[in-house]
């Protein structure tokens, strides 16, 4: 049995959803768990509606409405009848979604944010469900948050492995995966009082590997638009280079940095059952991608510079209002601020006096985390700033990559630089 992912891009619109149905059916023989992510960039535009929701802003309904309809006109696209039950579903979860905004009283930005987003992942596994039935591909349609079970850190939620296995195993037997295949959301769980959670943006690769932990499958796919797991972007570097194999080990730590063609969680459930992980391209079949698992000693691999590049970042400078040093106590009260308003920290410095940390930018989130920060210290921050991190690093590729910027901040090991700066 194997896990088949396909993020948002693979179903963005009904040719893409039409190439998904190609690929199960030439995997018709294997027994699948199929994740599915948000079309496109739904989440990003349900995050925009939060906001003008939060703001008071009316036109957050024309943002749902617009959602809806793309996914409508999909579903025009690939000639599903009208009778059919999706568009009854589609509009039962749009209603109380919006029921859900008209009568919420709890003003937590990430508590609100986990009961809407998910909506992008139920209209597009209903959609892709709908269209799959249609091409005579049985298809069981299963809730997500009926099986992942978690704690209650909106946005971040941690997954309860002993509770979500006797869950996922109780909704998928092996009755079902013979003659089924079994599709489902990534991304999303339930906590224990029944509120939908999110496991951390891009988090559908996560939820392939939970599946795979839980069910003892011998294999994960993620089908992505790039034709392996690359040494850096190729839409920011144009002499990128194919890794054949990683290790888990290595994955780890390029996920760790930033590297987007794989979720930072994805790895651990895996490596603790040596279940391997297959990226793949879903546009061009024939390439078999990047093979990530446990490499035994005659694969030892030389690997290229991987290059991680982030924009949208900021340096947040902290120290003690009374001047003494920065210790652990203080740090653990830092710490602490940046877990509760979700923030991660991309790279920290830790001075006599300051400690500095580099996060992503997010706007409402970095500022109210500065706002907390500031009840017990001295903040000052920088942002539009840009973080480079480099694996096996060069000093030709340091070079190369750091003209022309200005330098504000440098972290150096024996495998990797990271190195946050600006334009001059």
């Amino acid at each position: 049995m194997q896990i088949f992912k396909f993020g948002g891009a693979s179903v963005k619109n009904a040719e893409c959803i039409k190439n998904v149905a190609t690929i199960l059916q030439l995997f018709v023989d294997v027994k699948k768990v199929v994740v599915i992510s948000a079309i496109g960039k739904t989440t990003n535009r349900l995050e925009n509606a939060i906001n003008l929701f939060v703001n008071k802003d009316e036109k957050y309904l024309e943002n749902f409405n617009e959602i809806y309809q793309e996914h409508v006109n999909i579903a025009k696209d690939l000639a599903i009848p009208e009778t059919d039950n999706l568009y009854i579903e589609l509009n039962l979860f749009l209603s109380q979604t919006l029921a859900f905004l008209t009568n919420n009283k709890n003003n937590s930005y990430t508590f609100i944010y986990d009961q809407v987003v998910p909506l992008g992942e139920f209209f597009s596994t209903l959609l892709v469900s709908s269209y799959l039935n249609k091409c005579g591909l049985n298809t069981i349609w299963i809730d997500a948050r009926e099986m992942i079970s978690t704690n209650s850190n909106f946005t971040e939620a941690k997954v309860n492995f002993e509770i979500t296995t006797l869950k996922i195993k109780s909704k998928i037997d092996e009755k079902k995966l013979s003659k089924n295949i079994i599709l489902t959301q990534g991304f999303i769980g339930r906590n224990e009082m029944g509120f939908s959670t999110t496991l951390g943006r891009e988090g559908s690769d996560y939820t392939a590997s939970v599946l795979a932990f839980c069910l003892d499958a011998q294999k994960v796919v993620i089908w992505k638009d790039v034709p392996a797991v690359l040494n850096s972007d190729p839409r920011l570097f144009s002499d990128t280079i194919k890794l054949e194999k990683l290790s888990y080990s290595e994955a780890i730590e390029m996920t760790y940095y930033g590297a987007q063609v794989i979720h930072p969680k994805t790895i651990k459930p895996l490596q603790n059952k040596n279940i391997p992980l297959q990226v793949r391209s879903f546009l061009d079949l024939a390439e078999e991608g990047t093979m990530i698992g446990q490499l035994d000693k005659k694969d030892a691999i030389h690997y290229p510079p991987i290059i991680v590049y982030k924009v949208n970042q900021a340096l947040i400078s902290i120290s003690v209002k009374d001047f003494s040093f920065v210790t652990e106590d203080n740090m653990s009260i830092i710490c602490q601020c940046f877990s509760q308003n979700g923030m991660r920290m991309n790279m920290i410095h830790s001075g006599a006096i300051s400690f500095s940390v580099c996060t992503e930018y997010k706007d409402e989130r970095t500022k109210a985390l500065i706002k907390e920060l500031k009840k017990d210290f001295e903040v000052k921050y920088n942002i539009n700033l840009e973080l480079l991190t480099i694996r096996h690093y060069t000093e030709e590729k340091i070079d190369e990559l750091t003209k022309g910027k200005e330098i504000l901040l440098q972290e150096k090991t024996r495998n990797t630089i990271q190195i946050l700066m600006r334009k001059r």
